[in-house]
């Protein structure tokens, strides 16, 4: 490890290293600063009192030169929180925070009227966020595991609620969502520059891919003027785990579309899967109302997901 000559925390100028709330960033952020020699600690919303801007478990990373990412509320009080885990650094030792209701902090009030507790963590060791960092590449669900008594941090395989478990706290990470779109045209090209400028990442898929590639954490949006083009997509998108499927079209079009998927024996469970006409609200007569309607409509299934 490089060594950083230390600055006293008065001196830092406490900002962004880049502006994200995404685990997979956040993670990458702080693997980085640890292999890179830096001190860093990772900062944890494990309690919410009366509503918060932030899901629990929402993370900050902190490094010794006062640079962080993520955040625990909604901008309000991340400088404070990274000036406290800059002391935690500097002490070597774990420590808890709250900040708006019932927080010590009187003159910092969170504008959802509700309280936080925050958990940081000094990092000690690159090895266990290097394991959440690795899992989310290869999108698998991960957990990673704070034991407060002990200071230290342990990975867990797999799906895992996020919450208080045995006087350990348990935060649940699963892939970032992603979308296999199938098109041509102005249509697919908007959505595609749409979705993407969302952070979100799109693939041009075919048939096999879709069979190959499409898991629990891919959406599945089919963007064809011509059911003939689309269903043998469709077929294989029916069989994968996608937590999404959408088709263009309007109601008469999908009528058509219910009914020969009924005639080669899909159940109505399967055919209650496909989103149709495709899009959040409309109907959307140009292509950029059509892709901002498709996104969000994706996005409230992801949010409709969450634990």
């Amino acid at each position: 490890m490089t060594s950083h000559q230390a600055v006293p925390i008065d001196e830092l100028d406490l900002q962004p290293a880049i502006l994200t709330d995404r685990p997979a960033d956040i993670f990458r952020f702080l693997n980085e600063a640890i292999l890179g020699g830096r001190r860093c600690a990772l900062v944890t919303l494990v309690e919410i009192v009366d509503g918060a801007a932030r899901a629990l478990g929402a993370h900050m990373a902190v490094r010794d030169d006062g640079r962080y990412c993520g955040f625990v509320s909604g901008g309000c009080v991340e400088t404070t929180v990274a000036r406290e885990a800059l002391l935690a650094i500097v002490e070597g030792a774990d420590r808890v925070c709250h900040f708006g209701k019932g927080s010590p902090y009187f003159d910092i009030v969170l504008p959802c009227g509700g309280g936080i507790r925050l958990a940081i963590h000094v990092v000690r060791s690159a090895d266990t966020i290097g394991i959440v960092v690795d899992a989310l590449a290869r999108r698998k669900s991960i957990g990673l595991v704070y034991d407060p008594e002990r200071q230290q941090l342990s990975a867990r395989d797999g799906p895992s609620p996020t919450g208080w478990q045995n006087g350990l706290f348990v935060t649940g990470y699963r892939p970032d969502p992603r979308i296999l779109l199938s098109g041509q045209g102005i249509e697919a090209r908007t959505f595609t520059s749409i979705a993407t400028s969302a952070g979100i990442e799109v693939i041009q898929a075919d048939a096999d891919l879709v069979h190959s590639s499409a898991d629990a954490q891919t959406a599945i949006v089919l963007l064809h003027h011509d059911i003939d083009r689309e269903l043998p997509l469709l077929r294989c998108a029916l069989r994968t785990d996608a937590f999404y499927i959408g088709c263009l079209g309007s109601r008469r079009t999908h009528i058509r579309r219910r009914e020969q998927l009924r005639r080669e024996r899909y159940s109505p469970e399967q055919l209650d899967r496909i989103n149709a006409p495709i899009g959040l609200f409309g109907p959307a007569r140009d292509a950029r109302s059509l892709a901002v309607s498709v996104l969000a409509e994706v996005l409230s299934h992801v949010e409709q997901r969450r634990p």
